[in-house]
């Protein structure tokens, strides 16, 4: 846990000490700390609170994925308040970050309760579908067989659509992890993305840099390279958003920097944080109910 702001000056005697080129290192990233520091003196702003209301119906199912190695992969769709669940009503698909699964976008984020504080003021009301992608997945096919981007596309998708919801072209929603996965899949089928917004995707420009188990190998890495094939995404709207206080933030800027067209969205006082995620998303769910 980050040292709260009493207890970062009740030791300020030796951080003192350390003059202000200590703080000049740990405001370069040289020193770790940065981020600490940052959230103890309220420089990564404020954190998103979720909405105390009462969310729609959910429904929750499971099947045995193909694409996923025969594993029992689950997932729940959040309607609207007072929207039956027989709806014939767009897809926003919630990708989850690491650790993550079906749960993560209602638990962790309360997608369901911003949905529902929010959506008598949009144009399109839409449906949120969160399943399990894999704790560490990426998003992308593994080299044991895992595919859950094919779950999406081959099972998943079919699945909702025999439910009445439209999934001919979809909304991608995702953090983390899951924001890597938004603009991996919204640039391998950008004939099936109405329209995508990630927040803080786990980023990196080179392969000695990721997380362990991110990706296979350097192969991996490379077949799977977002910023090699950024051309795919010119024709869909997107939103990327990225707390300045970040690690993934330099990647970002990289990444927005090598677009034809500078998305929606931003770098704002944050990190890679679930109060910074809660913050962000009534602009990352409004954006998608423009777009779609």
């Amino acid at each position: 846990m980050p040292p709260s702001r009493r207890s970062l000056l009740a030791g300020g005697a030796g951080f003192l000490a350390a003059g202000a080129a200590g703080v000049g290192f740990i405001e370069a990233g040289l020193l770790p700390g940065r981020v600490h520091l940052h959230a103890a003196l309220g420089l990564t702003g404020p954190d998103g609170v979720v909405p105390s209301v009462t969310p729609g119906a959910r429904v929750t199912k499971s099947f045995r994925s193909r694409a996923r190695r025969g594993q029992r992969v689950t997932w729940s769709a959040s309607y609207p308040p007072d929207v039956p669940t027989t709806a014939r009503l767009p897809v926003v698909l919630a990708l989850h970050g690491r650790g993550g699964d079906h749960r993560s976008a209602f638990t962790d984020l309360g997608i369901d309760r911003f949905v529902a504080a929010a959506v008598a003021e949009w144009p399109t009301p839409y449906v949120v579908v969160s399943v399990d992608g894999g704790s560490l997945s990426f998003w992308h096919r593994r080299r044991d067989g895992d595919d859950p981007q094919a779950m999406i596309v081959d099972e998943l998708l079919p699945r909702l659509a025999e439910r009445g919801l439209r999934t001919d072209r979809i909304g991608l929603l995702g953090w983390s992890m899951g924001g890597y996965g938004v603009l991996l899949f919204a640039e391998r089928h950008p004939d099936r993305v109405a329209a995508a917004a990630a927040m803080s995707p786990a980023l990196w420009r080179d392969y000695d840099d990721v997380w362990p188990g991110a990706f296979d190998d350097v192969t991996d890495f490379r077949a799977h390279d977002v910023y090699a094939r950024q051309a795919a995404l010119r024709d869909i709207p997107l939103r990327i958003d990225c707390g300045r206080d970040d690690p993934f933030a330099p990647a970002a800027r990289a990444f927005i920097a090598g677009l034809d067209r500078r998305p929606a969205g931003g770098f704002q006082r944050g990190a890679h944080t679930l109060g910074y995620w809660r913050r962000m998303l009534p602009a990352q769910l409004a954006f998608l109910a423009w777009n779609l």
